[in-house]
């Protein structure tokens, strides 16, 4: 009897310590097992980069879906995101975030290099952005398909309309008008296919003419009182928010002035180092980055969707000028071209974003809040550039405009 019950104790023992060995081997095979028991969805020990890339795949399962789209079309602000995800993914490996990039190139370019909804006749400078996308997947991938793109993209820059000094219209239909965004829009997509497609001469002629943009943007657009840009000139001074003496737009836009800077350093990624015209552009980023530190709020160290009316009714602290301001200034300093004494602002207001602007679901998915939607000039119905157009356009939280940069800043704060 005695002999009988050890044996049937031993054997419950043994399948104790049985279950305890499976589980301690689940446990260690699967370390996030208990992050996904708690619900996260974005697990909170990672670094904010990927949090928020994690939170927009979560948000946007396609990457077609990013900044809101219903259907798939060829627009720029998924292409700031996916630009931020060739990084996170080269630092993690973690192949779901090139997939994620990969599936924008496979939805929006036909076999036969069509891409869909775009019109090269339509000239809309906007619409060269996403290109930078396609640009990494060819180098990727070498896909035929995606060279025919990117060809047809680039035939756009040379029918592009131009002003009488070679400023690029920002769209056909906005006759004589340089905007900052256009800059952003277009300019590292020209330098990045400069640089892996075109020799000698020809290479040559065009980092010249993507030199040339920065400049007439400095002689035209600039307050030499406040060292701010201008969102928009109209050449003709025919607009109605156009001033009749200089043709430039009234306000001061904070994401116009955010563009330009990105534009600015992610140009030098792929200007030559030997090009005469980097050292204008970062001349440009030194008293840019002095201009925008004069206007950022000394308390929360963010800045304001009209830069220099802080106090005006209805103004607001905005998210996605703060995240680009942040990451042209941060990106700045790691690559030399301003001194270090400048990483303090960006770091200032990198820390507002994620006090003020930033939170955080129980399931782990990061928010970026108060981006503007949109903002523009002119059409229909009719934007006039005034302080009430601004501040009353619509706000939204998780703007592809704001989280794209506040992942690149994030990325350069991480290095």
């Amino acid at each position: 009897m005695n002999s009988k019950l050890k044996i049937y104790t031993f054997a419950i023992l043994s399948s104790g310590m049985f279950l305890a060995s499976a589980q301690t081997k689940t446990t260690a095979v699967k370390p996030s097992t208990e992050t996904s028991k708690s619900g996260k969805v974005v697990p909170t020990n990672l670094k904010w980069s990927e949090r928020m890339l994690l939170s927009e795949m979560n948000r946007f399962p396609e990457s077609w879906m990013l900044d809101f789209s219903k259907s798939p079309k060829w627009t720029y602000p998924a292409a700031i995101v996916l630009d931020a995800a060739e990084q996170v993914y080269a630092n993690t490996g973690k192949k779901e975030y090139y997939d994620y990039i990969s599936s924008f190139g496979d939805k929006l370019v036909k076999e036969d290099g069509t891409i869909v909804s775009y019109e090269l006749e339509k000239y809309n400078i906007d619409l060269l952005n996403s290109g930078n996308v396609l640009l990494y997947l060819y180098e990727k991938e070498k896909k035929e398909k995606y060279l025919k793109a990117l060809q047809t993209l680039r035939l756009q820059i040379d029918g592009q309309p131009r002003t009488n000094e070679g400023s690029f219209w920002h769209k056909k239909i906005y006759p004589n008008q340089v905007w900052l965004d256009g800059l952003y829009m277009g300019m590292p997509f020209y330098t990045h296919y400069t640089k892996d497609f075109t020799t000698g001469a020809d290479a040559t002629k065009a980092y010249d003419d993507v030199v040339m943009q920065f400049d007439s943007v400095q002689k035209n657009l600039l307050d030499k009182k406040t060292g701010l840009l201008y969102h928009a000139w109209d050449e003709s001074k025919e607009q109605a928010w156009a001033d009749k003496q200089t043709g430039l737009s009234p306000n001061f836009w904070g994401r116009a002035m955010g563009w330009y800077g990105m534009a600015m350093v992610d140009v030098l990624d792929h200007l030559p180092k030997d090009h005469p015209g980097r050292a204008s552009i970062i001349s440009y980023i030194k008293s840019f980055s002095d201009a925008v530190i004069k206007y950022q709020d000394k308390k929360s160290g963010l800045w304001y969707q009209v830069l220099d009316k802080p106090l005006a009714n209805g103004n607001y602290e905005e998210a996605t000028a703060s995240a680009m301001f942040v990451y042209t200034m941060i990106k700045s300093v790691n690559k030399g071209y301003l001194p270090k004494s400048y990483k303090a602002a960006a770091k200032k207001g990198y820390d507002g974003i994620i006090k003020d602007l930033i939170t955080v679901d129980e399931n782990g998915v990061v928010n970026l809040n108060k981006c503007c939607a949109v903002a523009g000039l002119g059409g229909k119905p009719y934007r006039d550039g005034s302080y009430e157009y601004y501040v009353n356009e619509q706000i939204r939280s998780n703007d592809a405009k704001g989280t794209g940069p506040f992942i690149l800043a994030s990325l350069e704060f991480e290095k």
